[in-house]
């Protein structure tokens, strides 16, 4: 038997003899062993399909990368075509198995800032290792969607890239004192639901040096988060991200550093504001850029009129999922300090987690209702609005087993539909709302 390497050398050489001869090369002349373990092995039912398929890099490239990769089952060998050639009127979804359609996703939806030259003075916050982008339109890395990324990177046995865009998160809390909704520069202002604890609870990472590091990201971003905690204690207003409730305990909402139309969304930002006259446009500006720290953006839990986005009043709202992550996040760092022997770091944040949970219990469960929910600072008293961020609490583990309860029966009362968990019972047309299931919160 001729080895492999040697009978791609002998096919190329033919190739060019053909060339030479005036006889253009057939798929078979090109791609020799590839070409007949594809037809013989059936890879597509019709032996036509890959001869007619176009090759998506030079055919000794491919060849090369064959020679090298060796896929040894009929499903690498399919999927190895699928990323090499652009087949005809083959829809990859519907014959490939989900997981390996998610697994041929990674290098597809991968970026490295390190080698694009595409960066230089453009809007994108280089990131210094690999991470996984949503793709289409998004091309960026994004917060809180990273953090359901993750968890499909460990299933799939993929820590490296955990690890790697763990590190973009810790470097980002470095810069700029938190994670910002998206790395470009546009949305540096604001951040989006604090996640980055639970993503380090994915980690696998043992050295210390880098968990002292990330407890120290965590302390930050939770120093930031809690920025306005001076001002709100002094005025007895709301500050920054910072709000006290009738009691005097402090909770927090959703904000955003400035207060002009978002770059990513100009005009509509602009007609949004036009329509509510009766407003300062830089108010509904604020709360636009708050509805989208939120992640939600937009949904009837900021809205006035449910069905007029100019209503918008984002920052009056004292979220439930908020602060739920919050304590998540307190909690961790009280750990991260009891793990460190740093005592009275784990006696500040359990007093904070224990404080934030009481203020929670005290003005965010709606017992009555078997629910948790936003509080309005207009109305002072909880809104009528029943999300699937009532789950939130459950997930971070904040709940009694009583509330766990009460709260799974309303879920499957008014949320639960033919096909998952929307985030809301209404139906307005906003991305956030009925009919709609969002992937963060149906995961």
């Amino acid at each position: 038997m001729i080895p492999s390497p040697i009978r791609h050398l002998c096919a190329a050489a033919l190739v060019l003899a053909l060339c030479a001869n005036g006889s253009p090369p057939t798929p078979a002349d090109q791609y020799g062993d590839l070409f007949t373990a594809v037809q013989e092995q059936r890879i597509f039912g019709d032996g036509k399909t890959f001869v007619d398929a176009s090759p998506t890099t030079a055919p000794a490239e491919i060849m090369r990368l064959f020679a090298t990769q060796a896929p040894k089952s009929k499903s690498e060998l399919r999927r190895f075509v699928l990323e090499h050639f652009t087949v005809p009127g083959v829809n990859d979804n519907a014959k490939v198995a989900l997981r390996d359609h998610v697994r041929g996703l990674w290098p597809q939806l991968t970026r490295d800032d390190a080698t694009s030259p595409a960066v230089g003075n453009s809007s994108l916050i280089r990131a210094m290792h690999p991470y996984v982008v949503p793709g289409g339109r998004f091309r960026e890395s994004y917060y809180w969607d990273s953090y359901f990324t993750m968890l499909g990177l460990q299933a799939d046995g993929r820590a490296d890239l955990v690890e790697s865009m763990l590190g973009n998160f810790t470097e980002l809390v470095e810069r700029f004192g938190h994670i910002p909704n998206g790395t470009r520069t546009y949305y540096a202002s604001r951040s989006q639901p604090p996640f980055f604890a639970l993503m380090v609870d994915l980690s696998e990472q043992k050295d210390p040096a880098v968990r002292a590091r990330r407890l120290a990201a965590l302390r930050r971003e939770h120093a930031y988060w809690m920025a306005g905690e001076t001002c709100a204690r002094k005025t007895r207003q709301p500050c920054e991200r910072v709000v006290p409730m009738p009691d005097g305990s402090l909770l927090n909402r959703y904000w955003d550093d400035r207060d002009t139309p978002r770059d990513e969304s100009f005009a509509e930002d602009r007609d949004t504001a036009a329509q509510a006259p009766a407003r300062a446009p830089e108010a509904v500006y604020r709360d636009l850029r708050a509805g989208a720290e939120s992640g939600w953006d937009f949904s009837s839990r900021w809205l006035a009129d449910p069905q007029d986005l100019s209503t918008i009043r984002t920052t009056s709202i004292v979220p439930v999922d908020l602060n739920a992550l919050l304590w998540g996040l307190e909690t961790r760092i009280a750990d991260g300090c009891r793990q460190v022997a740093d005592t009275p770091c784990r006696i500040e944040f359990t007093r904070r987690a224990d404080q934030r949970k009481a203020s929670v219990d005290g003005h965010l469960w709606v017992s009555r209702e078997s629910r948790y929910a936003d509080w309005s600072l207009t109305d002072r008293k909880p809104t009528s609005v029943v999300s699937s961020a009532t789950l939130f609490p459950l997930f971070v583990g904040m709940a009694s087993s009583a509330q766990g309860k009460a709260v799974v029966r309303t879920t499957r009362g008014e949320l639960v539909a033919p096909g998952g968990l929307r985030t809301t019972g209404l139906r307005t047309g906003h991305l956030w709302m009925a009919p709609a299931l969002q992937v963060q919160i149906d995961a």
